[in-house]
This record gives C-alpha cells, structure tokens and sequence, in this order.
C-alpha cells in the first residue's frame, strides 16, 4: 500500500514523445483526468480505484520473515533510493491522483494497492501492458447505470422502471444494445439519457416528485404508439418493432425527452393533449423521405447530435412546435441538402 502524496513523485509514467513501437505505455488522454480527479476528491470516504502495476528498474531485495511455507511469502522488499518506478497501468488513475491532491491535499494520507514487477526491458513491458489489458472490458452503460449510486439521475430512472406499470417488463437492465431475439422494448441506457433531457433545468420537490413527473410523460408518450402497447400485451414482438419502426430506438427517445422538456416548461398543465399529434406521424422506418438523413443513414439509426436535431424537429414540426434558432438552421441546411439532391 502506497501513500498518495508520493504516487506523482516517485511513480513515472513514459510520456516522451516516443513512437508507439518505442513506448511500453498507451499515450495520456488529458481529457479524462479531470473528471477521475473530481470523483476521488468529491468522495474521499468511499472512493474506489484499483491497484497500480509499476516496473522497477533496479536491483532490489527480499527477506522473508521465516523460512516456512507460509513465512517465506511474507517480508521485506528493499528498493534503493535511485530505482524508477515505471506505471504499466494506471497511467491515468496516477494523474487524477496528483490532481485531485491539488484539489484535496488532506487526500495525501490515503493509500493505494501497487503491484510491482522486476523491470526486465521494454518487450517485457509492452508484452505486459498487452496481457494487463488483453481481457479488460469496460461494462455496458445500462448497467453503469443500474449500479450507479451517485447519480441522481441515475437513481431517478432506476426509480421510474420500478414504478411504472409500462416500462417495468420493457427495459434491458444491463446490456446497451438489444439483440433481435430480445424482448425487451429499450435499454436502461436509452431511457437514462431521455430522462435526463427531460428534466434537465427543471426543478422538483425530491426525486420522487421528479420519477413521478418523468413516469407520467412516458407513460402518456407510450399512448401514442400503438405498436409499444402492442409489445406489453404479447400481441407483438419487440423485435419486430424495433426492426419495422423507429420509434423505441434511443435517439427518438432522446428527442422525444428533448420536447418534453419544453412541453413542461412552456404548457405545465395541457402538455398530455399536445402529445395527440404523435399518433399521426409515420414511424416506420420504410418512411425514408421522413427519416433517411434525419434519423437514418442509409436505412440505419444514426445516434449523432446532429441526427438527433433533425429528429426533434421532425417531431416539434409535427406538433406544432416553434424551432429554435439553432435547430432552424440545423433544418435549414437539412432542407438545402436536400433539395439539391
């Protein structure tokens, strides 16, 4: 166990500007420090990261408290003062450390598990970067969500799935991507991020009141796709209608969580009757002069924030909604595209 104080100082991580063949290390992504440097300092208490691997190069000895079994295993490692300690992962866990103690400097007391192996070249580092990371997998979104206690919002949709009659045998939990052969309608994922545009801005008296606001739009959103109720009822297969139509696919419930959010904000009591229009509108993926270039490239869903802006427009066109200066010259250009084609 090693104090964070001196993980920055004597803990080295290869950032020459070296070629990937000469380095043992992927190169830094800046852009993730800050946000791994927020998450320790703003939970000291129960902060979670995992060990650091490091290489030292250096001559070091062992002496083993006994000579039994068990007592060989367990000792002293001597490392002489000029050794280097090279980070073979956990390049930027090591960075938010030194970041977050500038945010935190009490952090300084608070230790981390490092694992050490002898330095034995740069092939053996590479090669160990390779197996350290060979079987990494970074879990699904939707289950980052499930288990993710320190978002509210996280906890908010968590709490909207529980609670609604619609949604409850509807939503992959754990996987972001839905097979065929699924039956379920939308992933935990899709309808986190759609939740979240729903409410964004909008203040609330508790989570409570906010699931219970986000449970009552989906719900009267629900009401308007026929082939939604279809599924619930065993009448239809998820499959199908996430084959035929677009409308369970994430980037229309995000745009749908989009109008609803002015919906709340601009017509707090009659938002459920300006939803009507939705039954009118052709979902079906088939409707290429509605969709393809809008939520579709060609023939698939597209998740771009620029597809997701003509997705809104296509549904506040339909009902009745004013375009924002933004999304008017997202559909202007649209329009033009178009018609020069």
């Amino acid at each position: 166990m090693c104090p964070l104080r001196i993980i920055p100082k004597i803990f080295l991580f290869d950032e020459q500007e070296l070629t990937p063949e000469l380095r043992a290390q992927r190169t830094l992504n800046v852009s993730r420090v800050p946000e791994m440097a927020r998450y320790v300092a703003e939970n000291p208490h129960d902060y979670v990261f995992s060990a650091l691997t490091a290489s030292i190069d250096a001559d070091v000895g062992f002496e083993p408290l006994g000579k039994g079994q068990e007592a060989s295993k367990v000792g002293v490692l001597s490392v002489p003062m000029d050794a280097r300690f090279i980070i073979n992962d956990g390049q930027h866990r090591r960075a938010a450390i030194e970041a977050a103690l500038e945010r935190a400097p009490e952090l300084g007391d608070e230790t981390i598990a490092v694992v050490f192996f002898l330095d034995k070249g740069l092939e053996r580092c590479q090669q160990m970067f390779a197996d350290l990371n060979r079987h990494a997998v970074r879990p699904s979104k939707s289950l980052g969500v499930l288990y993710d206690h320190r978002d509210e919002g996280a906890g908010l949709v968590r709490l909207l799935v529980l609670r609604s009659a619609f949604f409850r045998d509807l939503v992959e939990m754990e996987r972001s991507t839905l097979s065929p052969r699924s039956r379920k309608l939308f992933t935990l994922s899709a309808l986190y991020r759609a939740t979240q545009e729903l409410l964004d801005g909008i203040e609330f008296d508790g989570s409570d009141a906010a699931a219970k606001q986000a449970a009552e739009y989906w719900e009267a959103v629900s009401e308007h796709f026929p082939q939604w109720q279809q599924v619930r009822a065993g009448k239809m297969s998820a499959g199908e209608v996430r084959k035929d139509f677009i409308h369970s696919h994430g980037i229309v419930l995000q745009a749908l969580g989009t109008v609803g959010n002015e919906l709340l904000r601009r017509y707090p009591e009659t938002w459920g009757d300006r939803l009507k229009p939705l039954t009118s509108v052709d979902w079906a993926r088939s409707n290429q002069r509605l969709w393809e270039g809008r939520a579709m490239i060609g023939g698939r869903v597209s998740k771009s924030s620029h597809n997701v802006t003509l997705t809104i427009n296509a549904i506040k066109t339909a009902l009745g909604l004013d375009l924002m200066p933004e999304e008017q010259k997202v559909e202007d250009a649209y329009n033009g595209g178009h018609n020069d084609g």
